[in-house]
Parts: structure tokens; C-alpha cells; sequence
């Protein structure tokens, strides 16, 4: 679904049925509305792999305050985005200092007005609406309008800290056009960036997991990167990602390698640990890709990092961490 249509959450954070009742009806129609009685479920809820657009948040709550959610929710890089509107019976003027100090974007007192309470969601909900597009739009790349290596390097810590909590196999395959220079040189750049956004496009369709990513590493090099996913896992989407090219016959007659475009890979997989550098895994896989294009150019070349053993792509069999039944 195109993120400028897609139905945006509020999340109500109140230990007060009546409040959430009211508030719930009210927003129910316009948003998809998630609700927790207390600080911590709340918390739970933003920091979720789904969180909310906007919170309404109420002050006084057992447990935890709101003054401590809003803390926490700011202190996070995950959710310190996530816009909050206070809406409590604290009317005072230092306690809507210390609201607004704390990060929040507004401070709604009790009784609410419930059409200026709306009126003053949806202003929030449009402002994050244009700021989600705008970061949208730096994270891709240009040309292709697959994720750019910027992107890709936000994705790529954020799993390797997963896996290291977990902890878990993390892979990574690294993809580089065949003799991209000698089809510019032939075919001209207009007919280069074609070919570009055709095999960028079909390498983001080709693999299957929302988790998966695929992104313009550079010039004719992308980069894919598989979290949860062993060996033998990755040279089965490598080699995958090598016939979906296979099958764009893009033509370029001066390969030497075929009559149409083609692509060597690089996998690699690791298990993240702390005493290890995380570009100790694109390293492997791009040595693996150099073994790739040294040994003939259109096919795949993988090494396992958690044992140190170098294996090509020809038994592609095994137990795999993941499911790979959609292929």
C-alpha cells in the first residue's frame, strides 16, 4: 500500500474507561486506534514492529506516569519521532511546561473539547504524514527508487544489534552487474540506467520477506541482506536473485559471459557476537563475489563465517533456518 494513503494509528494511553471510550469512538472512523491502560503496555505498544502515528497520553496513571512514558518514548531513537499529545486533568502551568520540555508537540487539558481534540489530531497526524514521505523519499535511491546505501547501513545495524540480542544468523549477498562498463560503452547511459532500474526492481520483487531488503550499494553493485537466515538459506535466495536476471534477457551482446544481462553474487553468514566487527560480514561476502566474477561472472559464491569454511553454490540442499517453500 503507498505509505501516502495508508491509514494512520492513534494510540490512547489512559487508565480512565470513560476517557478511552469517548476518545475511541471519536477516532475509530479516520484511524486505526490501539489502546493501553497503563505506562508499560503502552510502551510496549510504541516500541512494537508496528507503532503508532500519534499518542494521547494521560499524565496521572499508576505504575508508571506519563511524564516517565514520554521520557522513555523520547529517549529512544525508535520512537522519540512518534509525535504525543498530552490530554490530563493537570491544568496547572508548570505541569504544561514540563509536558512540552519533555518533547511532547501538544497539551490537551481536562474536560476536553472533543472537536478541538480531533481538530488538533488530525493537524499532528498530517505533519507526520509529510514528514514520513520526506524521509521516505531521502532513504531511496533516486534512479532505481529501491532503498539507497544510506538506508541499507540504518537496516544493517539495526539487525546486527538484533541478532547479537537474540542471538541469531544474519547473511548477506552482494550482486554486481555483469560487464556493466562494456554494456554503457555499447548500448549508450540512457540505455544503462534502463537496464539499472530493471534489475533493481526485479531483485527487490524476487525476494519474499518483509524483513529481507534490498538496496543500491553503488554504481552497478546492490546488496541484499537476509537476517535469520543461514548459509545455505542465502545461496538459495542468491541463486534465486541470479535467474530472476537470467530471465530479464536484458540483451548485451559484447558479454562475454551470455547474450543477456547477468549478475555475479556474494553470500555470507555470521553470528553477530561483540568482539566482532560488523564489516567483517560485508567483507566475506564481497571477497565471495570477487571468487564469483574470478571463476567465470554469472553465478554465486558463499562463505560461512561462523566456521570459516569457503563453499561455492553447487549443493544448495540443507536444513535451512527459514522457510524458503515460496521459491
Amino acid at each position: 500500500m503507498n505509505d501516502g494513503f495508508k491509514k494512520q494509528t492513534v494510540l490512547i494511553v489512559d487508565d480512565a474507561p470513560a476517557n478511552i471510550k469517548i476518545l475511541g469512538e471519536a477516532f475509530k472512523g479516520s484511524y486505526k486506534v490501539q489502546i493501553a491502560t497503563t505506562g508499560p503496555k503502552g510502551l510496549e505498544i510504541a516500541m512494537s514492529p508496528n507503532p503508532p502515528d500519534l499518542i494521547l497520553l494521560d499524565i496521572v496513571m499508576p505504575d508508571m506516569d506519563g511524564y516517565e512514558v514520554c521520557r522513555r518514548l523520547k529517549a529512544s531513537k525508535r520512537t522519540q519521532n512518534i509525535p504525543i499529545i498530552f490530554i490530563t486533568g493537570k491544568s496547572e502551568e508548570a505541569d504544561e511546561t514540563m509536558g512540552l520540555e519533555l518533547g511532547a508537540v501538544d497539551y490537551i487539558t481536562k474536560p476536553f473539547s472533543l472537536p478541538i481534540v480531533k481538530a488538533r489530531v488530525k493537524t499532528h497526524m498530517e505533519l507526520k504524514r509529510h514528514r514520513d514521505i520526506l524521509e521516505n523519499l531521502s532513504a531511496l535511491d533516486g534512479l532505481t527508487g529501491i532503498p539507497n546505501r544510506r538506508r541499507f547501513d540504518e537496516f544493517f545495524k539495526r539487525e546486527w544489534r538484533r541478532a547479537l540480542r537474540e542471538p541469531d544468523l544474519l547473511s548477506m549477498v552482494i550482486i554486481d552487474i555483469d560487464f556493466f562498463k562494456t554494456f554503457n560503452d555499447n548500448y549508450g547511459h540512457g540505455a544503462g540506467d534502463d537496464c539499472l532500474k530493471k534489475v533493481a526492481r526485479a531483485l527487490a520483487r524476487a525476494v519474499k520477506r518483509p524483513m529481507d531488503v534490498v538496496a543500491r550499494y553503488g554504481g552497478e553493485e546492490f546488496i541484499c541482506m537476509l537476517p535469520a537466515t543461514n548459509l545455505e538459506g542465502a545461496l538459495l535466495v542468491a541463486e534465486t536473485l541470479r535467474k530472476t536476471i537470467e530471465a530479464l534477457e536484458i540483451p548485451h551482446a559484447p558479454s562475454s559471459v551470455a547474450d543477456y544481462v547477468t549478475i555475479s553474487l556474494g553470500a555470507a553468514t555470521i553470528l553477530p557476537a561483540k568482539d566482532v566487527n560488523p564489516t567483517t560480514l560485508i567483507e566475506g561476502a564481497d571477497r565471495c563475489l570477487y571468487r564469483a566474477k574470478g571463476d567465470g561472472r554469472n553465478q554465486v559464491r558463499g562463505l560461512d563465517l561462523t566456521t570459516g569454511f569457503e563453499r561455492a553454490r553447487l549443493e544448495l540442499v540443507g536444513k535451512d533456518r527459514r522457510s524458503r517453500s515460496s521459491f
